[in-house]
């Protein structure tokens, strides 16, 4: 009965009228005002979406990543730190860098959402990076949530604070974590923000392999503790020489420089796993890798 129905009233002229305008959208769509071009014309002034500085500073020639000299922990965490503890995507404080900024452009507090509807917006994003409110730094014992101590002035203040300042001052950025870090969702802006931050490498104990991977499309050097991790208290800076020409999964030897200036090793296994990672990595990341090639016509 039902194909039979089928054949008397359905055929290819309703698919082909139903389909012909179909990009056209309906009369609301088309009311809506946009501007032409062959680039995306950036809202200004939306804290939806913006332009991010993912190439600013990209050259058709790719630089050699250069060496991590004297890097200061951001934070230093334990073991099964999720994608959500790294970059989570529920509701934005009001107190926090994230809810400021919106305040800063005139975002009423009911009007905040949360940050993954601002995903498009990576100064809410970069923000909201290691902001968990449940996420525990052992640079600051006690405290829960995105808050760490810039060294050497011992101040307390909010991670991307802290960035920042280190940025200003020129200061090269890495994370300690424990065993299982980047479990849980594969949330893309878990890798974006720590990029944003100024992170170059993460030290870890073991990795979820989705976030590891994505470390390395945002040019961030995931290793690996080949032993026992040492215990540290925050105040060290970590260097880490050649990383020009690191190969996959090579064991390397990072140095540890305490506040006293005494200096020790201990050994470390690059998590860049493949020979492809390897190329994502020399090129700045895999948004320069791809892009390097759309503008060459070999993608």
């Amino acid at each position: 009965e039902v194909r039979s129905l089928i054949v008397q009233f359905v055929n290819g002229d309703m698919f082909r009228a139903r389909y012909a305008d179909v990009y056209k959208g309906d009369a609301r769509w088309q009311k809506i005002a946009v501007t032409g071009g062959d680039t995306y014309g950036w809202p200004a002034g939306s804290t939806y979406i913006a332009n991010p500085p993912y190439f600013e500073g990209m050259t058709m020639t790719p630089v050699p990543p250069a060496d991590i000299v004297d890097a200061r922990p951001l934070a230093i965490l334990g073991d099964s730190i999720t994608t959500d503890h790294i970059s989570p995507a529920g509701a934005i404080k009001l107190d926090s860098p994230a809810g400021k900024y919106l305040s800063e452009h005139q975002v009423a507090r009911a009007d905040f959402n949360s940050y993954g509807a601002r995903r498009g917006n990576h100064e809410v994003m970069m923000r909201g990076t290691f902001a968990n409110i449940r996420i525990k730094n052992k640079l600051v014992p006690g405290i829960e949530g995105g808050i760490t101590k810039h060294i050497p002035s011992g101040e307390v203040m909010p991670i991307y604070d802290a960035a920042m300042r280190y940025k200003t001052e020129g200061t090269p950025l890495v994370i300690i974590a424990g065993k299982e870090y980047g479990t849980g969702s594969s949330r893309d802006w878990a890798a974006k923000g720590t990029n944003l931050l100024g992170v170059r490498a993460v030290i870890a104990e073991t990795y979820e392999r989705i976030h590891r991977s994505n470390l390395v499309g945002m040019g961030v050097i995931p290793l690996q503790f080949v032993e026992a991790p040492p215990a540290f208290d925050g105040t060290e800076t970590f260097t880490i020489i050649g990383v020009g020409e690191l190969k996959p999964r090579q064991e390397i030897a990072v140095k540890v420089t305490k506040a006293d200036g005494t200096a020790e090793h201990f050994p470390a296994r690059v998590r860049i796993d493949t020979a492809n990672e390897l190329e994502y990595f020399k090129a700045g990341g895999i948004l320069h890798y791809v892009l390097r090639h759309l503008a060459r016509g070999t993608a």
